[in-house]
């Protein structure tokens, strides 16, 4: 699940893979603001076909927490 959530985390937001780890932040490390998270939640729901509902995706501050949500709810 890790490899799939960062490669649209690269193509969403244009980081590099190598940034893209499961403690790194959203915002501080990787530069995503509320936009680009909407944008991700979008991209992630075309390539995973799971939604993160608006109220979860608030409290996400780090890929983990992405991953972690996502293997529990897919």
């Amino acid at each position: 699940m890790f490899e799939k959530v960062r490669d649209v985390i690269v193509e969403s937001l244009g980081c590099d893979a190598e940034m893209v780890t499961m403690e790194a932040s959203l915002a501080d490390d990787l530069g995503a603001d509320s936009i680009d998270a909407v944008e991700l939640n979008i991209a992630l729901e075309d390539t995973l076909g799971t939604a993160i509902p608006d109220e979860a995706l608030a409290d996400m501050k780090t890929v983990g927490d992405i991953v972690n949500y996502l293997e529990q709810n897919a």
